[in-house]
């Protein structure tokens, strides 16, 4: 292995990580909070935002990540990096909406209609008492759903996003280092998931202590 070779184009690597720890973080944030609006969405007693929240994670859930990229980039925007970050978010949205709904439906009932009685109101409620112990309970599929969008941010490379992928398939044309390059990189997508891995195991310890 001739990982010296592939680091003498170290300024393209370097800007293929940072390219790649901004849309996963952007693609995480966002996700979240969409994911976390569907969840309430599927679990809400308006039948429209029900059948909404339904039909967006059915329908997400089971295509493929890269057919989305491929469509945001082909319809909305021909910028790879902005294609990428949207689908990502799109498609990680769906399966975190499914873990946090899980997580909402494990809270005893009688915890919102207390909080109703209170005065508070449905969304008052939720966002207040139920999703706060909800985001708890859940942790761990959370955990695992980070961890899989920092891996999935490589498809941005199909389009040209300028991430850590798509900097290697670049160095292995250049290099023709083609093994060496892809095993090197992935020391640096190691990098990214082992320490999120630890931090999501330490949450979900300390959750369980407080809890």
């Amino acid at each position: 292995m001739d990982f010296a070779r592939v680091w003498a184009y170290s300024d393209m690597i370097i800007e293929g990580l940072q390219v790649t720890m901004l849309a996963s973080v952007i693609a995480l944030l966002a996700s979240l909070f969409f994911g976390t609006l569907v969840a309430v969405m599927r679990i809400s007693p308006f039948k429209s935002l029900n059948w909404l929240g339904s039909a967006y994670v059915e329908f997400f859930r089971n295509i493929p990540l890269l057919l989305i990229i491929l469509s945001v980039f082909f319809i909305f925007t021909p910028k790879g990096w902005i294609a990428g970050t949207i689908g990502l978010t799109i498609y990680t949205t769906a399966f975190i909406a499914e873990a946090i709904r899980a997580g909402i439906q494990s809270i005893p009932k009688g915890q919102m209609e207390a909080a109703r009685s209170t005065g508070l109101t449905y969304g008052q409620a939720m966002i207040l008492i139920i999703l706060p112990q909800a985001i708890k309970v859940v942790i761990p599929p959370l955990g695992n759903q980070f961890l899989n969008l920092v891996k999935n941010s490589s498809l941005l490379a199909m389009v040209a996003g300028g991430d850590l992928m798509y900097q290697a398939d670049l160095i292995s044309s250049i290099t023709f280092k083609t093994m060496d390059t892809y095993v090197f990189i992935a020391g640096f997508y190691l990098i990214l998931t082992i320490p999120l891995s630890f931090l999501v195991k330490y949450l979900e310890k300390r959750f369980a202590l407080s809890g």
